[in-house]
């Protein structure tokens, strides 16, 4: 499984995992309430099937268990978050996980607490007559419906990052809306039924000797649990909002003022960097690298406070020489205040929220191709114009779709060649994209130039640069007409290595780096050093014949 899924520390680790399996077991739950829409005999023979997976010692250990830990690190999370501010989503999930057990522990105690301790045969119809017809069937199907959205957003928000995951959601959203609209027809058919059942006294007296119906004290008993167990969940939501305020009074007695020239003043725990006190409450602030020192666009002059702040690391004063800073400009991302601080943001997004700093950019490392046809000059002199677009439009109507397909997003077009990137959630998966993309678009060319040959024309051949680098992507260009674009030295890499297939003769010059980063395996004893213009540094490539025939062998 890519490593993406797994990203983040033990709590988020324990937290997914308990959640699948809580996901796993509501899931086929609501299918075997759905089967009362069928027939009953489906409804409890799936639920005999259940059973006798779900309470065999081991597997009620692993459940149980993770309906705790699952409860338990939600609790410890609240505890943990430095404000209770978050995006609607995680708000939403939040406070549907919350609702879970005010109506999840009355359903345990009455079904599986009853089943142990007093030999009630919960099956599925005894526990519609124990809803049946009150308001406690509309509280169970509202849990129903509380649980399963809160599980989808669970899967979404882990599974959003994964490069096919976008491209399921149309289809899965269908799944997500059928299944509970199945249990609860389900729930609605076999409650019917069954209810017209218990109105007759005779039916009555065997439905309850057959349920081994628990006796008033007995309800009495599980009422007292019932209550007993949400006192605890209630203590244990309190004790988790008592850590956060405790952690919150604690980090204010702890903290500084930093005022924004220009912008708010706020009150910040000691600790952090200036940029993550900006983050952290909502200030926009410019940093195209994500912190890392080195694009120096979330530099600040510190008007007030300066003398408190260390002298600038080697990181960080060779950023500010690099770019020559004025005398108090200081990187947000590398000064921890301790003291009073005011500053002034010297590039403030401004313009509304599509020039916001979070959508101005932000580095990566990812797959950049660059492609050109060769002898397009000779090939369309004496042409009319609208032949040349014609013949233009064919070619990439031919080859793009082999780059999209494969996760490419071409970035411009350049007369008779274009600039494409791999954005994908990382570098290797970018890297492997990119090298399905260039031997797809090969073979694309093959099948358009045996159309061409059929026609009586000539056939196109192309040169292809390929190369894994750093990449800045973001909005370029004035206020309301900037368009999202990349830039950065692998592009240029890949442009220099596709100039030079020309004289090699070849279709494809892969950077090396890319191939490791992919984990390719194939045959790299061609590889060979470029001394590349306007790059510092040789640039080991493999050149590539043909690039349909890469074998695309990755580890």
């Amino acid at each position: 499984m890519n490593s993406v899924l797994w990203r983040g520390g033990w709590t988020t680790r324990l937290r997914i995992g308990s959640g699948l399996i809580l996901f796993t077991f509501a899931f086929f739950h609501f299918i075997n309430i759905g089967l009362g829409l069928f027939h009953t005999d489906y409804l409890h023979g799936m639920q005999d099937g259940r059973k006798a997976v779900t309470r065999h010692d081991v597997m009620s250990l692993v459940l149980y268990a993770a309906l705790l830990l699952h409860a338990g690190l939600a609790l410890f999370s609240i505890s943990q978050r430095r404000t209770l501010r978050m995006p609607l989503s995680t708000g939403l999930q939040v406070v549907l996980g919350l609702l879970i057990p005010l109506q999840l522990i009355s359903h345990i105690v009455h079904t599986r607490y009853a089943h142990e301790i007093y030999d009630v045969n919960d099956e599925m119809g005894y526990i519609i007559v124990l809803m049946w017809p009150g308001t406690v069937i509309w509280m169970q199907s509202l849990l129903l419906l509380v649980v399963w959205v809160h599980g989808c957003i669970g899967l979404h928000m882990w599974l959003r990052l994964t490069h096919w995951w976008s491209k399921t959601v149309p289809y899965l959203i269908g799944v997500a809306v059928f299944i509970p609209s199945f249990a609860l027809a389900g729930l609605l058919t076999e409650g019917r039924r069954i209810w017209a059942d218990f109105a007759d006294p005779f039916l009555r007296e065997q439905y309850i000797e057959h349920y081994n119906w628990p006796s008033p004290e007995a309800f009495e008993a599980m009422f007292s649990v019932k209550d007993n167990a949400l006192m605890a969940f209630w203590i244990a939501l309190g004790a988790a909002l008592a850590v956060f305020a405790i952690r919150k009074l604690w980090r204010r007695r702890h903290s500084v003022r930093v005022k924004y020239v220009e912008g708010p003043e706020v009150v910040a725990e000691k600790g952090m960097t200036l940029l993550e006190i900006s983050q952290a409450n909502g200030i926009p602030h410019t940093a195209l690298c994500g912190g890392k020192g080195r694009c120096t666009t979330c530099r600040v002059i510190v008007e007030d406070g300066a003398d408190s702040l260390p002298a600038p690391e080697e990181v960080e004063a060779r950023s500010l020489n690099a770019v020559g800073a004025p005398k108090g400009a200081r990187l947000a991302c590398q000064i921890r205040p301790t003291e009073p601080l005011t500053a002034y943001r010297m590039f403030r997004p401004e313009g509304g929220r599509h020039r916001a700093h979070a959508s101005q950019g932000q580095e990566r490392k990812l797959a950049v191709l660059f492609l050109d046809m060769r002898g397009f000059t000779s090939r369309t002199t004496g042409q009319l114009p609208y032949d040349i677009v014609f013949l233009l439009n064919r070619f990439f109507d031919a080859i793009v779709p082999a780059i999209t397909a494969d996760g490419g997003v071409v970035d411009k077009y350049m007369g008779d060649g274009l600039l494409a990137v791999f954005e994908t959630p990382d570098a290797e998966s970018s890297a492997r994209a990119g090298l399905k993309a260039a031997t797809d678009v090969s073979r694309a060319l093959a099948q358009f130039n045996q159309r061409l040959e059929a026609e009586g024309s000539p056939r196109i051949r192309i040169g292809m640069g390929l190369h894994l680098g750093d990449l800045v992507l973001g909005e370029i260009g004035a206020a309301g007409h900037a368009a999202r674009t990349i830039i950065g030295d692998a592009v240029n890499v890949a442009s220099r290595l596709e100039g030079q297939t020309k004289a090699l003769g070849v279709e494809l010059l892969v950077s090396e780096e890319l191939l490791q980063v992919a984990g390719y395996e194939g045959d790299q004893s061609g590889m060979r050093s470029f001394d590349l213009r306007g790059v510092t540094r040789p640039i080991p490539a493999l050149p590539v014949t043909s690039a349909s025939e890469l074998l695309l062998v990755t580890a």
